[in-house]
């Protein structure tokens, strides 16, 4: 729209006069003023074809303006800017109407596409759901990265589109899905999520669907399906690269027909459920692979979003500690402090377990450590460092090693996470088992100075068995040193 008119609102002068030099030199007429009173003097008198305003002003807040605007001129574009950029602001900025929500700060080659955008686009004031005055909080981060997910969110939250979720194990995918139900149209149906990893191959059709009575062996009774369970609501279908090739073809007939049928069943059944699917899998291999329906692949991609990994964000990990330490805390467990350096040292951790494995982490230092203040040593001890490579060690109150298991758990998160999406060669268990093993006999013979007999009486096992694997694992036999 040319010549058209941008009022701006903002308690600070240095973007007033920023916003001014770059709108004016867009060929837009703007109007700025450091108060929501004005701004709403303007708009009550027809003035403006867009408004740029900030959240927070000296006499009224944005959120408690926004309904008075959209009573009086609803097809007014409201671009709403805020430093308190967090999940909330974008949920409130779409459910009281905005067009569109920008974090501070912001890029102004972005913000004056989206005022061109708004201005040519028709405007229909769409229905909002009422803000029950809730002040949860979801998802956690003010990176630029989780910015532009609350923003696709918000966007979403009143429409029915299917969204796939992209993202590695620990980035919360459920979360998103839960978030986008929640605050969404449908947040008073079900919302019922199934994961396609934990479920057998052969019974997945069955809980998707549903079967009738005899469908097949052990079928004693009609057994409602996610579908119907999720009816109205929301499904989430987690893991979709692992679901098998006969359930991807009738998910494909419901996402075109709107219907399906139960296992055995013979009446196609209406529904009417929004999908979001999720995976850490790339599905175009899996397409190439012949493993995964392409035809399938493009129904749930009506909207991709990528959930980025922790070593993406690690400026939200301050943000996400002081969420799960509230949450701990809620549990009744001791309250504790990170000590800056703490939260500067995990920054540089790459984080291969992603958001779950933080919070694995706090909860360990919660429960395990006695110390109010989470020092840089103790998070050291826990964490392999990126530098010396060695691996983490769980520790107990006084920094000590406590369950092998714990460490075991660990190296094996990192070497799965070190394949990315494959998988390691064939023979895992016995590698490990080697590895193991090699330290442990070395351990015993050493603790009994060589003497073959007693370490297989210490580990116990048969001496002619300790033989072998000392043989095996190529262990060499301990020799005390003349000074021992």
């Amino acid at each position: 729209m040319t010549n058209a008119t941008v009022l701006v609102a903002d308690d600070d002068a240095a973007i007033r006069t920023v916003l001014n030099q770059a709108l004016s030199r867009a060929g837009y007429d703007v109007r700025i003023t450091s108060n929501a009173a004005t701004l709403w003097r303007w708009i009550a008198a027809g003035e403006g074809d867009i408004v740029v305003t900030d959240v927070v002003m000296p006499d009224e807040n944005a959120f408690d303006l926004l309904p008075r605007i959209k009573k009086a001129r609803p097809d007014l574009p409201v671009l709403v800017m805020s430093a308190q950029n967090t999940f909330m602001t974008a949920v409130k900025a779409s459910e009281k109407g905005a067009y569109d929500y920008l974090p501070k700060p912001f890029d102004l080659t972005e913000l004056i596409a989206i005022i061109g955008r708004a201005l040519s686009e028709p405007r229909h004031a769409p229905e909002r759901a009422e803000d029950d005055g809730q002040e949860t909080m979801p998802l956690v981060g003010r990176s630029a990265a989780m910015q532009e997910i609350y923003r696709v969110l918000a966007r979403l939250m009143q429409t029915d589109l299917t969204l796939m979720i992209t993202g590695e194990s620990g980035t919360g995918k459920e979360l998103v899905a839960r978030a986008l139900h929640d605050y969404g149209k449908r947040r008073n149906g079900p919302f019922v999520a199934i994961n396609m990893a934990a479920i057998p191959r052969d019974l997945i059709e069955s809980e998707l669907f549903g079967h009738e009575k005899g469908a097949f062996t052990g079928a004693q009774a009609r057994s409602s399906g996610r579908f119907e369970q999720a009816e109205g609501g929301t499904l989430f279908l987690d893991e979709i690269g692992d679901m098998p090739m006969d359930a991807q073809t009738r998910l494909l007939r419901v996402l075109q027909q709107g219907e399906y049928t139960t296992v055995g069943g013979r009446t196609p059944i209406r529904t009417d459920v929004r999908i979001v699917a999720a995976t850490n899998r790339d599905l175009k291999q899996s397409i190439n692979r012949g493993l995964f329906r392409e035809d399938l692949y493009y129904r749930l991609n009506v909207v991709p979003l990528r959930l980025p990994p922790l070593r993406e964000r690690a400026g939200d990990i301050p943000d996400l500690v002081r969420h799960f330490m509230q949450q701990a805390e809620r549990e009744g467990l001791d309250v504790k402090r990170f000590a800056p350096e703490a939260l500067d040292l995990m920054k540089t951790y790459p984080w291969p377990g992603n958001v779950r494995e933080l919070e694995n982490l706090v909860r360990r230092l919660t429960a395990l450590y006695p110390q109010e203040v989470i020092t840089p040593g103790i998070i050291a001890t826990e964490l392999r460092s990126e530098t010396s490579g060695e691996p983490p060690a769980a520790t107990g109150h006084g920094g000590s090693p406590t369950t092998i298991a714990q460490a075991v758990e660990e190296n094996m998160r990192r070497y799965f996470a070190d394949f990315g999406e494959d998988l390691p060669p064939p023979g895992l268990y016995e590698r490990v088992l080697a590895e193991v093993e090699y330290p442990l006999i070395l351990a015993a013979l050493s603790a009994t100075r060589g003497n073959q007999i007693k370490a297989a009486e210490l580990l116990g096992l048969n001496r002619n068995t300790l033989r072998k694997k000392i043989r095996e694992r190529g262990v060499s036999v301990y020799r005390p040193t003349r000074s021992a």
